[in-house]
């Protein structure tokens, strides 16, 4: 069972989205908040939460909302979803860990194959304790979450974390990373090693990541991105 939660002002918006959520194909509760007070004051976990960002002027946005609850017990945290009508709210979005950015009115086929995403990467989370990688470079030791990682480029000798929060650089080889991180990762080209969670759409040539940057897919990793990819979406993998 996934708990979700709508915050959103607007009554015809909450109901469009329920309509959505129990469209698909899995059990969940759905719980509505008109308010980021009332979604605060409300101590149910939630598994997953449908944000609007512009919410009654008279409290806090729906951006303050999300970090509120970023600060809170990392073990608790909910995958976030905006759903709003702005676009110019999208690079805060995801400074705040956003898992998608929907923009109004939602295209159900869209919300379908974000849905499909965020229920894999929950069942995962569920499936197995969150797993970290530790990095170490010029004294400097960093451990990450690997729900963090959009992807890691290889880059003259050096490996790059792209994160949600930055990136993190240090010497190493991107095929021993490919190794250690297993199926949740995929190496789409010689130079890119890519979390499957946060892939939104890939052609023959190229995949989309969450937030809109693409990257080179090689034609003869296509084949087998496309089985991986697949079976992550199936809940077959997890972090």
């Amino acid at each position: 069972m996934i708990r979700i939660a709508i915050c959103d002002d607007e009554a015809p918006a909450r109901a469009y989205l329920a309509s959505l959520i129990r469209a698909q194909d899995c059990p969940c509760e759905v719980v509505e908040y008109t308010s980021a007070g009332d979604c605060l004051a409300d101590c149910r976990e939630i598994d997953l939460l449908f944000l609007d960002i512009e919410l009654n002027a008279t409290g806090p946005d729906g951006m303050a909302l999300a970090r509120w609850l970023r600060e809170g017990d990392s073990a608790d945290q909910p995958v976030i979803i905006f759903v709003t009508g702005y676009e110019r709210y999208v690079f805060d979005a995801f400074d705040v860990g956003a898992f998608q950015y929907l923009l109004k009115p939602v295209d159900e086929k869209k919300f379908a194959q974000v849905f499909a995403r965020a229920v894999a990467q929950i069942g995962a989370r569920r499936e197995k304790p969150a797993r970290t990688l530790t990095l170490q470079w010029a004294g400097v030791s960093r451990t990450v979450p690997l729900d963090s990682i959009y992807y890691i480029e290889s880059s003259n000798h050096k490996v790059v974390l792209r994160l949600k929060d930055g990136e993190f650089s240090c010497y190493g080889k991107i095929r021993d990373l490919e190794a250690e991180l297993g199926d949740q990762f995929f190496r789409v080209h010689k130079g890119y090693l890519v979390n499957l969670a946060y892939v939104e759409g890939y052609s023959r040539t190229e995949l989309t990541l969450t937030g809109g940057e693409k990257l080179l897919i090689s034609k003869y990793k296509y084949p087998d991105f496309v089985k991986a990819y697949l079976r992550f979406l199936k809940g077959g993998t997890g972090l």
